[in-house]
């Protein structure tokens, strides 16, 4: 089978953050199900057509120590995975870590996961798609800056020094990964965000949101920060080597496509004290999008959606014909957008609180519910793909993601790539280290 061109995905859930001071974690695939019915769930993705899925280990289950691994429940579902020519989009981390790390201020959280990453990588040499780290500004606020999960500080020192380990990781890690696998692609998923202002007095606030909002694919694609945020990031923790740490990485962007998530929550109401609320869907995942775009001019996903199924049953299968009509205006105007997910396969469970409280709510957001049995927005999703799959790519023939099935991992025009990829990354680090 050819690679498609336009990567229609969906996920598992896998958030596994700590509360209650570290006592309790929250496992989503554990509460949705998965670890019982997985082999169910990857067959409902054959019943809706679908060849991208985001998904990862569980760390928490699977990195025990400093180079000490339990594949056994990875090696199951990934090698099922491959046998049915599924193309994951591996997520490392989900907003949590094991309890031997404790927590995102651990300064030696970054290293431990590259070592992480690439022993995934060696395990498992025919994925190709990976994002690292998810939402790596939502995991540092939520973490650090709220003080919801892990840490549970709330500081834009403690919030700065999540940031700058979480993203260093990520860097880490996809440098790990390419020595593994030269041709690999990352896709971060990353919150799109926008902060309006109530009133006048809430103007510099919610510019600071909006320069804030930045800051963790700035540091990721070694984007030179604005200066206001460049003091913010000295004032708080952050040193001039670890800043220039992120610029001397940046040739990495070129192996990345910025997945950006959109939900009706990432549009804020600013008040002047800072305080901030939910605003809806008031500029729309196309306008916020472009706004990244015009920033980092890289290939677009949308890497995560999704809306409750209302009281009426048709609110989610509304979100998604608005979703999917912003990512054709995407398209219409120039952005080389690649993909499109609903996230995730099955309802979740507790996001109604932000998994702040472990109270078993079951919030029906998915393509299918707990039991399995498809949701209405399945059903529309489904006729989605099978409508545009024939009217796509939504980019030219000659600029598609250069995507390998995995049943195509040994072929020889995969090989010869991986090699020329190879060969490009042994003669950059020549040169930076000045052997040439």
């Amino acid at each position: 089978m050819a690679a498609p061109w336009f990567m229609f995905a969906t996920g598992i859930e896998n958030s596994y953050p700590t509360i209650n001071n570290g006592r309790t974690r929250i496992d989503e695939m554990e509460k949705c199900g998965h670890y019982t019915h997985w082999r169910t769930d990857f067959e409902l993705l054959q019943d809706l057509d679908i060849q991208f899925l985001r998904y990862g280990p569980p760390i928490h289950k699977t990195w025990l120590g400093p180079e000490r691994y339990d594949w056994e429940f990875s090696d199951l579902t990934f090698g099922h995975l491959k046998h049915c020519d599924t193309v994951p989009i591996v997520d490392l981390c989900h907003f949590g870590v094991p309890d031997w790390i404790g927590d995102f201020q651990n300064p030696d959280f970054p290293e431990l996961f590259a070592d992480y990453a690439r022993a995934f990588a060696s395990r498992f040499p025919w994925v190709q798609l990976y994002t690292p780290v998810n939402e790596m500004f939502i995991c540092a606020t939520f973490s650090a800056y709220y003080g919801w999960w892990n840490e549970q500080l709330a500081s834009d020192r403690a919030f700065v020094t999540a940031l700058k380990h979480i993203v260093r990781a990520n860097v880490l890690a996809m440098a790990a990964i390419l020595d593994v696998r030269p041709d690999a692609i990352f896709v971060q998923s990353e919150s799109s965000e926008y902060f309006h202002a109530e009133d006048p007095k809430a103007i510099k606030p919610a510019e600071l949101g909006n320069a804030r909002r930045f800051l963790s694919l700035d540091l990721n694609y070694g984007h030179p920060v604005s200066s206001g945020m460049y003091e913010y990031l000295m004032d708080n923790g952050m040193t001039r080597e670890e800043y220039h740490f992120f610029l001397r990485h940046s040739p990495l962007r070129h192996h990345c496509i910025m997945g950006n998530d959109y939900y009706v929550t990432n549009e804020h109401r600013v008040a002047a004290d800072g305080r901030s609320w939910a605003a809806g869907d008031v500029f729309g995942y196309d306008d916020i999008t472009r706004q990244y775009f015009e920033r980092y001019k890289l290939p677009v996903m949308h890497t995560e959606t999704n809306m409750n199924e209302g009281p009426n049953g048709d609110e989610a299968v509304h979100w998604l014909w608005k979703q999917w009509a912003n990512v054709l205006r995407v398209r219409n105007t120039g952005v080389p957008i690649v993909g499109f997910t609903w996230y995730s396969l099955t309802d979740q469970v507790d996001w109604d609180t932000a998994l702040r409280e472990d109270r078993g709510n079951v919030n029906p957001l998915g393509l299918y519910d707990l039991d399995r049995n498809m949701r209405a927005v399945g059903r529309a999703y489904k006729d989605l793909i099978r409508s545009w799959s024939d009217v796509l790519p939504a980019q030219s023939v000659c600029l598609n993601v250069p995507i390998v099935l995995p049943s195509e991992t040994d072929e020889p025009f995969v090989q010869r790539r991986r090699d020329r990829m190879r060969r490009y990354h042994e003669a950059r680090h020549q040169r930076r280290s000045g052997e040439v």
